[in-house]
């Protein structure tokens, strides 16, 4: 707490009653005065080192959980910090591949490059094999267990004492993070992304991604394939001709493009470093600890939503987000088309050069999220992913049109016979509705049907002004059970006159008879009172 008091977020820590782990009374920062509320949390994400580097790097790309300035500020982060010594790093591998590390002929001291969580060197196997390992840094699982123990106690702080933070969820935003963090620090998933990713693009591909070691493959360390080539990052392309360039592109488009639409798998961290430019023209992919996996529906979505930015059909695109979100009778159709018109409408027909076209998608997010739609993770995995991909594109071209790129990759699928035609089929604007209807129905029925058929199934029947029914039918109930008293009552008496005309008389009438004329009396007087204050 002593951090965020220092950049100026002090009486944060005393209304989330956090202000007992300042020990002094730090000063503030010199600049704290000229800086912004986002500049000055950026800073304090900074300073307390990576975890909360990390938490900033996932916020940037979420404008559907926090303000649109603090995404632009956090989107500056650098996940860059100064590499370990190289003997803890070999410390560990002869930890974790125990008999294993003596495979290895060389490693080298310098890494390639060094990030909160891993740091990369090269290497060689005794059998020839040039080779890449990912080494987890010592002891940062602590680091982000304490800090995230942190974290969940500044988010209940938030919830419970700072309402106006309630509409961001922060609990949310740090369990979402936290997943996030779990797989990412697992480097055997992220062997297995590779193994699932080198399936989906086998030999001979113009995309090429590394084969994973397994043998000396742990929770903490990977190792992979060594790719000869130049990174994007350090590619100028003046070695090249411009049709050279173009054709580079245009395997990163395709590529990105079937692992969206085609595999439902697709590389979430695209930018230019985790792309190698190889011989002839083709490219490798590295860097797999991040990956967005696409359902069919999130994938018909997908396509519907570029098609109706296509065709500007704004309604379509607001109903794609509605589909997509949990069920809310708050939303309003027609008022959140209307707000995506007015956002997506004046860059119509832009092209690369002078609009981010993923950027405006992460934008609609933020716009769906303020009319209280919840979407899913994945979309916004893919709106980033987009916008790797057109930073790509600024690098190696010009300009491009993703839009059209992305009919004329159906168009080629469908020319080509793919593997699987359902893409071509969402591409088609005729078709696109009644398959959604086709293919949801029959899961809804089967659903439907399953409920009828529970043990412990009961239909509930919700009727309006169901107390005001209640009531009256009460009512009625009492008045014919009170006529139904008053006439037995009658009858009794008037059938019990003439066996009492020997005994006490009232009235001129027998004692008995007088009683039930008088109790029934009694009670239609009850009645006609009930009957008139009836409402």
């Amino acid at each position: 707490m002593g951090v965020f008091a220092r950049h100026g977020f002090r009486n944060l820590a005393e209304r989330t009653k956090l202000s007992s782990f300042l020990h002094s009374t730090p000063e503030d920062h010199p600049d704290v005065e000229k800086m912004s509320g986002p500049e000055r949390l950026r800073r304090s994400f900074e300073e307390l080192g990576p975890t909360y580097v990390k938490l900033g790097q996932v916020l940037a790309t979420r404008p559907d959980l926090i303000p649109d300035e603090y995404a632009a500020e956090f989107s500056k982060l650098h996940d860059q910090v100064s590499p370990l010594p190289f003997a803890e790093i070999e410390t560990l591998l002869k930890s974790e591949l125990k008999e294993f590390f003596a495979d290895f002929s060389s490693i080298e001291a310098e890494p390639l490059g060094s990030a909160s969580i891993a740091q990369v060197h090269r290497a060689q196997l005794k059998s020839g094999e040039k080779v890449v390992i990912k080494v987890q840094r010592p002891g940062i699982l602590d680091v982000i267990q304490d800090d995230l123990s942190v974290l969940f106690l500044l988010a209940d702080g938030l919830e419970k004492y700072v309402p106006e933070s309630r509409a961001y969820n922060p609990r949310g935003i740090v369990n979402e993070y936290f997943k996030t963090l779990e797989l990412e620090t697992n480097f055997i998933v992220e062997g297995n992304n590779l193994r699932r990713m080198k399936n989906n693009f086998p030999k001979g591909s113009e995309v090429r991604v590394p084969t994973v070691y397994w043998n000396y493959c742990t929770e903490k360390v990977l190792v992979m394939e060594a790719f000869e080539g130049t990174p994007l990052s350090q590619w100028t392309g003046s070695q090249v001709s411009v049709e050279a360039r173009d054709q580079i592109f245009q395997h990163i488009l395709k590529g990105y493009m079937k692992m969206v639409f085609v595999d439902g798998l697709f590389h979430g961290d695209l930018h230019a470093g985790n792309v190698i430019i190889m011989e002839n023209q083709n490219v490798g992919l590295i860097d797999f600890g991040v990956v967005g996996r696409l359902t069919s529906r999130t994938q018909s979505a997908i396509v519907n939503m570029l098609l109706a930015l296509k065709k500007e059909d704004y309604e379509r695109m607001a109903l794609e987000y509605v589909e997509l979100a949990p069920f809310s009778e708050a939303v309003n159709l027609e008022l959140f088309s209307r707000d995506l018109r007015e956002l997506l409408a004046p860059f119509y027909g832009l092209t690369l050069k002078d609009v981010n076209l993923g950027k405006l998608l992460l934008g609609s997010a933020g716009l769906a999220a303020e009319h209280g739609l919840t979407l899913p993770s994945e979309l916004l995995m893919f709106f980033k992913s987009l916008v790797g991909i057109e930073s790509l594109g600024r690098k190696i071209q010009n300009d491009f049109d993703f839009l059209t790129a992305a009919m004329e990759f159906a168009e080629e699928l469908s020319a080509s016979g793919a593997t699987t035609d359902h893409v071509t089929k969402q591409f088609s604007t005729v078709a696109r509705d009644s398959q959604s209807l086709f293919n949801n129905l029959p899961r809804q029925l089967n659903f439907m049907l399953k409920k009828l058929n529970s043990p412990g199934h009961a239909f509930h029947l919700r009727i309006e002004n169901l107390f005001e029914l209640k009531r009256a039918f009460e009512s009625s109930f009492n008045l014919v059970f009170l006529g139904l008293i008053i006439s037995a009552l009658i009858i009794s008496g008037t059938m019990m006159y003439p066996h009492a005309q020997t005994g006490p008389v009232v009235g001129g009438l027998p004692t008995i008879t007088f009683l039930m004329y008088m109790m029934a009396g009694i009670l239609g007087i009850i009645a006609f009172i009930n009957y008139i204050r009836k409402p």
